[in-house]
């Protein structure tokens, strides 16, 4: 593994934006959605809608932006949980990546963004295989030969998790950048325990949202009125994990979707991972014990916050900036997409 520590002079936040809830909040913000909104509007207007196959019936909804003209080469983007593809750092770094050349492909997860009504049965954290069943869909209706992923937070989780399947799955991944990946699901639940509960509070809210819409699409398979009398994530996510995602245990979840201890060793792909020491969900601690891999860059700033990493007032990322310069960096084996028939799965 090859640790970097981000100096000042790499990446110093402007005045105001060097406290970690400034960073993190102002992020998901109206005020920086409306700023990234209107910079990626030529990645906004070439998306298409594409439902994509998950297998064994899973539909996974993404959007679609392909270079008019000559491209530069595929990136996928993930979000994080309760995010979607319309997440503001998502559509942020799309919109920069668009305007270098590339095509972009923002991907749902399950029951985020507007597709709760796709699949009967119930996000979770562990469902990788059927991400990883998209990903080949996608790279097979493209024609991609090789690309790019990056994810973030609860995303960047399943980009390392994809990394270590892709061989083995025949996915021809080239280059994986991952933003503040959730490394051990334990540890970062103990970090919104212990912190402000400002961060509880947004993903119980969004959360509560989205277990409404879906047990309003499918009145027959859930019952959700204990959920919401709990208090507290941990509680909360121990309720669904043993009686719908069929773990025996809280523990035995975060396990299945745990990278922590040795479990990068065997990546072979160029990874990046971007994480900051003011993280209020992931604990910058938890990137101290992962395996050596010479495969593996771990970039450590100073400031970030959350997947955040805001350079100015401007709204500007310095993530965004790293993951271009990344992807730029091995643009060589990136190939462009190929104009292919589609299947009938491409619209909604």
């Amino acid at each position: 593994m090859k640790r970097t520590n981000i100096t000042a002079e790499t990446f110093c936040p402007a005045y105001g934006l060097r406290n970690t809830h400034a960073q993190s909040l102002i992020n998901s913000s109206a005020y920086r959605r409306q700023i990234v909104s209107r910079r990626a509007k030529p990645l906004l207007a070439a998306e298409q809608d594409w439902v994509v196959d998950g297998g064994g019936g899973v539909r996974l909804l993404g959007h679609y932006s392909k270079q008019a003209g000559d491209s530069k080469g595929l990136v996928i983007l993930f979000h994080g949980w309760e995010g979607s593809s319309r997440s503001n750092y998502v559509v942020g770094v799309g919109g920069k990546l668009f305007a270098q050349g590339f095509d972009v492909f923002r991907l749902n997860f399950r029951d985020h963004g507007d597709t709760h009504h796709l699949n009967a049965g119930i996000f979770h954290s562990c469902l990788l295989d059927e991400v990883v069943h998209a990903l080949k869909d996608i790279q097979q209706r493209t024609g991609a030969k090789s690309w790019a992923l990056s994810g973030y937070s609860l995303g960047g989780n399943f980009a390392l998790r994809v990394a270590l399947k892709a061989p083995a799955a025949g996915l021809l991944l080239d280059q994986v950048i991952a933003v503040c990946p959730v490394v051990s699901p334990a540890n970062a639940m103990k970090s919104m325990e212990d912190g402000l509960s400002v961060y509880q509070n947004y993903f119980i809210r969004k959360w509560a949202k989205s277990l409404k819409l879906k047990q309003a699409l499918f009145p027959e398979a859930y019952e959700y009125e204990e959920w919401h009398a709990l208090e507290g994530l941990r509680a909360r996510t121990d309720f669904l994990a043993t009686r719908y995602y069929e773990f025996e245990s809280l523990e035995a979840y975060f396990e299945g979707y745990s990278i922590a201890g040795d479990r990068l060793a065997a990546i072979r792909i160029p990874t990046t991972i971007l994480v900051s020491e003011d993280d209020p969900v992931v604990p910058v601690a938890d990137f101290s014990d992962l395996p050596e891999n010479e495969n593996i860059e771990l970039l450590v700033a100073r400031f970030g916050g959350h997947c955040a990493f805001l350079k100015n007032w401007k709204m500007e990322s310095w993530a965004d900036d790293l993951i271009i310069e990344r992807v730029l960096r091995c643009a060589h084996n990136l190939t462009p997409a190929q104009d292919k028939p589609q299947s009938g799965l491409q619209n909604r």
